[in-house]
C-alpha cells in the first residue's frame, strides 16, 4: 500500500497482540486514523491502551464482529480502506469445552467482516484500489510436526540440530487438531476464497506463540509468572515435552506493520522466531527468573511444578519457518528469547495492579457498566 493517509480498522485491538498493533500504528502513523473495534470479552481490556487512548488519530468502538449490520455501518462511517483482523477466540482449552463460540467468532465473525468489506469497497468508484484485508492466523492450523530428537536441548545445540529441517512453511498442508485450530483454518479458507471469488485484496499470516506484556493470564507465561510469585502450583500438561516456537509480541506487531504496507496481495507469510523450547524448559527458566528478580534463591520454586493429565488433541511440536518473510520483506525478530523473557517477567512483576484487576474480573464489570449506560 502507499504511505498516504489511511483509515484502518483493527479488530480485537484491546486484546494482547491487538493492543500492541494498535499502539504501534497510532504512534508511528499520526496521519492515519486507527479505529479499534473490540467486543471487550474477557480477553479485551482497554487498560492495555491507556497510554494512547487520548491520541487524536485513535477511535475505540465497542462492537461484535459477528454483528454484520453494525460492521456494514461502521466501514463507510469511518471510510475504512484497510482492515487488520486480529479478533478471535484463541485459547485451546476453552475451545475444547465450548467449540460453538469459537466457530461463531472465528468463522462467522471473519465472514461478516469479509462480506461487509466487499460490499462497501465494491460500492466505491475505485473499488478495491489501495484497499487491503489482512487476516492474522496461527501456526496451529498446520497440525503437528515430528520430534526428530525429542531428548533435551542445550544452549550449545541449535534448534535446527535438535529438531531437524521439519518446519511449518507457507505451503504446508492444513491439518488442524483442536476446535480452535479448526475454526482458524476455516477462517483462513474464507479469506482466500474471497480473493479468488471476488478479487478482494487479502493477505494471510500464520504466527507462532507470542509472549510479552498485556497477555491474558490464562496463557502459559503470564499464568506461571503470577503463580510463581504467589507460590501456587504450576500445572504442566503430560511431561511438559511439547515444543513451541516463541516470538516476542512487539516483534509480531512489527511484522504486521511490514506486511500490511509491503506484503503482496493473495500471499501467505509465516511469522516465527526460530526459537523452539519445550514447555518444561520454559517453565524452569520462568521459575529461575522470577525467583531471581524477587530476591529469592534462584530455582527454589521448582517444587511448584505439578504434572497433570495432558489435554485432548495436544500437538507435540510447532515450528515456523519465516524465511520467506525475511527474504522478501526484510523482517526478522529483534529480540533473543533470553532478553525477551527477562523484559516480560519484569513487566508482570512491576504491573501487579494490572494482573490483579484482570484476574479478579473487575475490569469486565467496569466496561459492562460503562457501555450499558450509553
Amino acid at each position: 500500500m502507499t504511505t498516504s493517509k489511511h483509515n484502518i480498522l483493527i479488530t480485537g485491538g484491546a486484546g494482547f497482540i491487538g493492543s500492541h498493533v494498535v499502539r504501534l500504528f497510532v504512534n508511528k502513523y499520526p496521519d492515519y486514523h486507527i479505529v479499534n473495534l473490540d467486543k471487550l470479552t474477557y480477553a479485551g481490556n482497554l487498560a492495555n491502551l491507556s497510554d494512547i487512548e487520548d491520541q487524536p488519530n485513535y477511535t475505540f468502538v465497542r462492537a461484535d464482529i459477528c454483528d454484520f449490520d453494525t460492521i456494514c455501518q461502521l466501514l463507510p462511517q469511518y471510510k475504512i480502506d484497510g482492515i487488520i483482523h486480529l479478533a478471535a477466540e484463541s485459547h485451546v482449552d476453552r475451545s475444547i469445552k465450548d467449540p460453538f463460540t469459537f466457530a461463531r467468532t472465528n468463522v462467522m465473525g471473519t465472514l461478516s467482516l469479509l462480506q461487509a468489506a466487499r460490499l462497501y469497497w465494491e460500492s466505491l468508484p475505485e473499488r478495491y484500489e489501495n484497499k487491503r484485508f489482512y487476516h492474522i492466523s496461527t501456526d496451529e492450523v498446520y497440525g503437528a510436526l515430528e520430534m526428530t530428537c525429542p531428548e533435551g536441548r542445550t544452549s550449545e545445540i541449535s534448534a535446527h540440530e535438535v529438531y531437524g529441517d521439519d518446519f511449518f512453511r507457507e505451503t504446508t498442508k492444513y491439518c488442524p487438531h483442536s476446535p480452535y485450530s479448526a475454526s482458524k483454518a476455516s477462517s483462513d479458507h474464507f479469506v482466500r476464497a474471497f480473493h479468488d471469488t471476488y478479487g478482494m485484496p487479502t493477505i494471510v499470516t500464520n504466527c507462532s506463540n507470542n509472549y510479552g506484556p498485556y497477555q491474558f493470564p490464562e496463557k502459559l507465561i503470564p499464568l506461571f509468572i503470577n503463580n510463581i510469585r504467589h507460590r501456587k502450583p504450576l500445572p504442566v500438561y503430560g511431561k511438559g515435552e511439547n515444543v513451541r516456537d516463541w516470538l516476542y509480541v512487539e516483534d509480531h506487531a512489527r511484522a504486521i506493520d511490514t506486511i500490511f504496507h509491503h506484503g503482496i496481495i493473495a500471499e501467505t507469510y509465516n511469522i516465527g522466531g526460530f526459537n523452539e523450547w519445550k514447555n518444561i524448559d520454559i517453565i524452569r527458566v520462568l521459575i529461575k527468573t522470577v525467583d531471581r528478580l524477587l530476591g529469592r534463591t534462584e530455582g527454589e520454586d521448582l517444587n511448584l511444578i505439578t504434572y497433570v493429565t495432558d489435554r485432548a488433541g495436544h500437538d507435540m511440536r510447532y515450528a515456523i519457518d519465516s524465511t520467506k518473510l525475511k527474504r522478501e520483506l526484510g523482517w526478522q525478530p529483534s529480540l533473543q528469547f533470553e532478553e525477551g523473557i527477562e523484559k516480560t517477567v519484569k513487566w508482570y512483576l512491576d504491573n501487579q495492579e494490572w494482573m490483579d484487576n484482570v484476574t479478579s474480573g473487575d475490569y469486565q464489570k467496569y466496561y459492562d457498566d460503562m457501555y450499558s449506560n450509553k
